[in-house]
Formats: structure tokens, sequence, C-alpha cells
């Protein structure tokens, strides 16, 4: 096992107007399960496939341990590659797919049928040694690649996206599947994937692209509690965050027709910057659900989004002017899953003073009391 550098490690495309990766520095430790994540065209793919030296780079360098690999051809990287159309052999059994790497690296034939036993005994596959891939489902064949991968006995493992081609509720069992399984091994792993709640119950750290950029690299909880700017508070969080762009007065944020106090540092730092207004944000779980005839932002109920143990509401927010092209806030909030509000009702919102964030509207940028 090993460590990974990224070390303002760039790659432009021949044609291309902007990098793909533009100077990415980036330290993954020994043994820690990574995950990029970020919208498509973010370069979270081309950044893997720079350390598998599928992809060429234009600038910096790339470590795995202390070995500079940013030349190096693919074989002589000491990684193992796991795909999301799993790239596997029709014409050979699973025993033959996953000791095929081993077999064209000159490893003898017992070792090869031992390392593909214990990789089958991991992955529960030891019935389906003899079977061809048409034979097994889509899970089946996942946790092929995934052996394949094991059995080469990596520095680092590199997964695209290994599970966007499965259902919801195979996906689900597979990620918990993944992430148990790279413990137990203790191999570094680099992981894509573009499904941000994947992304937050499987990594160690998440870091999140934009436009080639990383814009911040942290545990899922402190990124959800802290983020850096207005697109990884929007981008991480299922149902995203409420953000809001709201006037500035004396006393805070005018949203709706309440002025939403914030505190003097904010304010002070809003006011050096002469900002006039500020991006208000609060995550739907912030909020007490009151009705009509409470103090706070007033919000009439367009959809109900009931889902058993939540509830999550959906309205437009009342005494704010409509945006330039005439469609208002929409505000999403939990509400008490055995009592949820009817649609077309008024309600009202108060955020926890404790959960708010707040954002220069010039740059996005956190502003931290």
């Amino acid at each position: 096992m090993a460590s990974v550098t990224y070390d303002k490690a760039s790659l432009t495309y021949p044609g291309a107007d902007r990098p793909s990766v533009d100077a990415m520095d980036l330290e993954i430790t020994d043994g820690e399960f990574l995950v990029l994540v970020g919208p498509s065209g973010c370069g979270k793919s081309t950044s893997l496939r720079m350390l598998a030296g599928l992809e060429d780079v234009s600038d910096g360098t790339i470590y795995i341990g202390d070995k500079d690999v940013t030349h190096l051809p693919p074989k002589d990287r000491d990684i193992a590659m796991v795909f999301q159309n799993y790239a596997l052999y029709p014409h050979m059994t699973v025993a033959e797919n996953m000791g095929f790497s081993l077999k064209i690296s000159g490893i003898s034939k017992e070792e090869r049928a031992t390392r593909v036993r214990e990789a089958a005994k991991l992955l529960d596959l030891e019935d389906y040694l003899d079977r061809k891939p048409k034979l097994l489902s889509g899970g089946q064949r996942q946790r092929v690649a995934m052996g394949r991968a094991i059995v080469r006995q990596p520095q680092v493992f590199c997964m695209d996206e290994p599970l966007s081609n499965l259902d919801a509720k195979l996906r689900v069992s597979t990620r918990t599947q993944i992430a148990s399984l790279q413990r137990r091994l203790g191999v570094t792993t680099v992981y894509v994937t573009h499904d941000q709640v994947e992304a937050m119950t499987m990594g160690d750290r998440v870091a999140v692209l934009k436009d080639g950029i990383l814009q911040q690299c942290d545990t899922p909880r402190y990124l959800y509690d802290h983020p850096t700017n207005v697109f990884v508070a929007g981008f991480i969080g299922s149902p995203a965050m409420n953000l809001i762009t709201a006037p500035l007065t004396e006393e805070g944020a005018r949203v709706g027709d309440v002025v939403v106090p914030l505190q003097r540092s904010v304010l002070q730092q809003l006011k050096e910057a002469a900002a006039t207004d500020v991006t208000f944000g609060f995550r739907p779980e912030s909020v007490h659900v009151k009705g009509a005839e409470g103090d706070g932002l007033r919000v009439v109920v367009n959809v109900v989004e009931e889902l058993g143990s939540d509830a999550y509401l959906y309205g437009n927010l009342v005494g704010r002017a409509a945006e330039a092209e005439g469609v208002p806030n929409v505000i999403i909030a939990r509400a008490d899953p055995r009592n949820p509000p009817e649609k077309g009702q008024e309600v009202t919102l108060t955020v926890r003073p404790e959960e708010e964030h707040v954002f220069f509207t010039s740059t996005g940028l956190r502003i931290s009391p």
C-alpha cells in the first residue's frame, strides 16, 4: 500500500481553451478511501485516469508513495482499475477473468489459483468460478471485476463509477460491500462517482470538483457542516441546501418579509467588502415548521414529499420579489412525517441560528464568524 499525491497536476487536451484538470493539489494517505465527486464534465474521471496512466499529465507531478509516476506506463504503476462497464472477457470463466492479469505477469498456476480462491471467498463468488460472465447478474459481474483487482495485490485501487450500471437497490448494498471490503484490505482507494450520496456514505474523505478545479476536500461531516463555497453547499446534501440571495440591512439579511439577524463579525466582513446583498443558506432539517400564525419565513406549500421516516415540503417564499425570470425561490424544509402540512397551506419557518450558512454573493465564498 502507499499514499497518492497530486502536486499541481494539470491536463489540457489539445485544442481545449481551458484545462480539464487544473493544478490539482491533493494528498491521499496510505489506506485511505477517497472519493472524487462532482457534476458531469468536472474532471473527476480524468483525474483518476491521470493517476492510472491512461491520460498524459500536461503539468505538475503525481506520486504513488515516494515514486514519481507522472510519465510511467500504466503497467509500472502498481495500480488496479475497476471500470464502469466491468470489462470482463465473455469467453473466459470467472476464475480465468480474475486470474488473467496474473497469468500475463508470469505468476505460476498454483499461485494464481490460490489468489483467485482467496478473492472469491472475500467476495462470495466461490460458487461462480466456473461460470461465464453472461450467466451472472450485474452485481455479480461487478464483484468479479473487484476480484480481478484484488488478486493483483496492488498499492492503489482506482474505481471509475463502478456502480452506475446497477439498479438503485443493488447500488446501496454493493457500495456497503465495497466500503467494508476496502477497510478489511486496507488498500489506498480512489473512487469516482457523480452521486453525492454515494460519496458521503463511502469515503473517508470526499473531494469535490467543479470545472477541473478542486473546491474542497474534507470528511463527509465537515463538508456538510462547513462548505467552503456556494457550489459545495448546494452540491453536498440531499435534499440540497436552501440558498437565497438577500439584500442586506443594518441588522442582517432580508429574506421575504423577515430580517434574519447575522452575527456582528459577519456583518463587519460584509461591510468591509462593500456588499449590498448576501447569499443566505440553511439545510432543510435546520428549521422549525410552524403554522401560518407563527413568526418567521412565510412559505406556501406546493408539494409534500412523504418518505415514511421523513417528510419534506417544497414551497414558495412569500413576500419576496420574484426573480428576473418571474420564478420565486423554492424552499425545502423537513416537516413532521406524522403530521405534515397540506398542499396550498401557508407555514412559517424559523432557522436555527447555529445552523445558518452565509456566503459572499460576489465570490460565493463562505463567511466564517
